[in-house]
């Protein structure tokens, strides 16, 4: 007989992941069905499963490296019976290596269960204010989700009826059957998996047991929540089937977008315009920030304090300000931008005063402008090289 190492391409001290990853693209290759049910493909298959099934157990595979075939093999001999007498079943083997690739096959796949079931998971997607997320709210919102049916109470038969037990699969849910090599199971078609027949159903429900039906639910929004948050409220989901649990429904949060505040983590960012005479003297201005008696005394608006000689672009934090932390007393600032504004439509008589100002500010009182036109003389005399 051919060494099983051999036969599987590998050496002695392979470990078990090479050893299935070997046996894996092996199989693959000279699986029958994938060869038109060639002899020869057959029989090598047989054979790499033979060789796998041994060195895949670790008490065989010592008893192979010791003893060789003698070792592995019962009084009869070797062949796909063998191994100590008890023999293998391909499909053990590929419930472990393939049971991702070929699903049902094998026996791998997922079965169905003709009991109790959990409902479906739902998705909410709520648009919520900055305001809301600020102080929290309390929302509500109407779902439609799968409600168990109140005529028949689930059974999805007529009152008075009950369901039978499916003759095709005897009850069990899932049919048998010979398929090449192997024995395929999968669900029975004519239960749909459940194992019961409804042969009079229910006229409010169709048989289904279950009928969809828009609920309305308050729902609370803790405060400090950011876009992209998720609440989870358990057994909100659609009803579960033959009696099981319902499931749960997430409520995925998006907050709009405000016309004065842009949020940036815990910080809140506002941009306020400045009277160009309050920026030159410095003062205070009034800035918007949002309603919470611990932040601004119940107003919706706090006093600023702008620096003499303030620019735009200037800002001026405000510790504790901004948005309460979800999962902690913490609290961001509130950030204001000064952007100070030029003023416009002048009369004659501020026209004069502002050319008179201009006349008495030099170098001192505009630092950036004597620098900018330094450095500009200096770019223009290596351009024009006077």
């Amino acid at each position: 007989m051919r060494d099983y190492y051999e036969i599987l391409g590998v050496t002695r001290t392979i470990d078990d992941a090479g050893l299935k990853s070997a046996f894996r693209k092996l199989a693959m290759e000279h699986h029958p069905d994938r060869n038109g049910g060639c002899e020869n493909a057959t029989g090598r298959f047989k054979e790499i499963n033979e060789a796998y099934s041994v060195l895949s157990d670790p008490q065989k595979r010592a008893a192979y490296d010791r003893f060789g075939h003698a070792g592995v093999n019962g009084p009869q001999g070797g062949g796909a019976g063998g191994f100590g007498g008890q023999g293998f079943d391909a499909s053990d083997i590929f419930n472990d290596v393939f049971g991702d690739v070929f699903g049902e096959m094998f026996g791998g796949g997922r079965r169905q269960s003709n009991g109790p079931q959990r409902g479906q998971d739902l998705r909410y997607d709520l648009e919520i204010s900055l305001e809301q997320a600020y102080a929290g709210a309390e929302v509500e919102i109407k779902v439609p989700a799968a409600m168990t049916c109140e005529v028949c109470e689930g059974s999805g038969a007529k009152p008075g009826t009950s369901p039978t037990v499916c003759g095709t699969c005897g009850g069990a849910g899932r049919v048998r059957a010979t398929q090449g090599f192997f024995a395929v199971e999968r669900g029975c078609p004519r239960c749909g998996g459940s194992g019961r027949m409804v042969l009079d159903p229910c006229t409010n429900c169709h048989g289904h047991g279950q009928v969809r039906r828009e609920r309305i639910l308050s729902v609370r929004i803790p405060a400090g929540v950011d876009d992209g948050a998720r609440i989870r409220l358990a057994g909100e989901g659609d009803a579960g089937a033959r009696g099981g649990p319902r499931g749960d429904l997430y409520i995925f949060l998006s907050v709009t977008p405000h016309e004065l505040f842009e949020r940036d983590g815990l910080d809140l960012l506002c941009t306020v315009p400045v009277p160009m005479t309050t920026a030159a003297l410095g003062g205070e201005i009034e800035a918007p920030c949002l309603l919470g008696g611990e932040t601004c005394d119940g107003q919706c608006k706090i006093s600023v304090s702008v620096p003499e000689g303030a620019q735009t672009g200037k800002t001026v934090r405000l510790k504790g300000k901004g948005m309460p932390s979800l999962r902690s007393r913490q609290r961001g600032d509130l950030v204001v931008e000064l952007f100070v504004e030029t003023p416009t439509h002048l009369s004659a008589r501020q026209k004069e005063l502002m050319r008179e100002l201009a006349g008495l500010c030099g170098e001192k009182q505009n630092p950036k402008s004597s620098s900018f036109a330094g450095k500009a003389k200096r770019f223009w005399e290596e351009v024009t090289g006077s």
